[in-house]
């Protein structure tokens, strides 16, 4: 595991976190120009990285996380963020969700949250954070794949682009866990999505959700 982070405060407590839950962290850095170096030299299962970092503090970090994504596609990026920002991220996420995640910055103080997101996006799965996917939801659509869904299947939808699994969805929810599998096998089928041995399914379809 490797952290970016420019607030050296931050980033210290950060790597405290995660080496008390048992995360390696061989190296740490507080901007993203000696990042890509650290990752080809510790080939990390992950790197936790501010979308903010100097010198601009703009979008450094998803420049960042789509240079180490190109070079590095078997490691997961984390992307965390103090403010709700969905046009960047979503872009991101969109051009392909494998091994991709974002959480606002919040999030880092339930370290089993964070823990958690970290190691899904480090086997290759999606972590959006709850407060993106209610931005997304509230956002106006133009008509698209995504209107013959029902408001359940949207609810269900929308916890798989945080990366819910099915048995959490159906925690969440409150449902039976066979409901649940069937609302993710209406919503494959409502989008078009048919078993593919080179395209998941369910990452297909978060990536319509995210496109849509």
């Amino acid at each position: 595991m490797i952290v970016a982070e420019d607030s050296a405060i931050l980033r210290e407590g950060m790597v405290r976190l995660l080496t008390d839950e048992g995360f390696e962290v061989p190296a740490h850095c507080g901007d993203t120009v000696p990042l890509l170096g650290l990752v080809a030299a510790h080939r990390p299962d992950a790197v936790l990285l501010d979308i903010r970092m100097p010198p601009t503090h703009t979008d450094e970090g998803i420049r960042a996380a789509a240079a180490i994504r190109a070079g590095h596609p078997g490691t997961g990026v984390l992307l965390l963020s103090q403010y709700v920002e969905t046009a960047g991220t979503v872009r991101a996420l969109a051009q392909d969700p494998h091994g991709f995640g974002y959480l606002l910055k919040e999030r880092i103080s339930d370290i089993d949250e964070l823990g958690s997101a970290l190691k899904r996006v480090a086997a290759g799965g999606t972590v959006v954070d709850p407060a993106v996917v209610a931005r997304l939801m509230d956002a106006p659509r133009a008509p698209g794949p995504l209107d013959g869904l029902t408001a359940r299947e949207r609810e269900v939808l929308a916890l798989m682009a945080e990366g819910r699994s099915n048995e959490a969805i159906a925690q969440q929810l409150v449902i039976g866990g066979k409901t649940v599998e069937t609302h993710v096998r209406n919503i494959f089928t409502k989008l078009l999505l048919e078993a593919d041995l080179m395209d998941h399914r369910r990452v297909m379809a978060v990536l319509t959700y995210l496109r849509a």
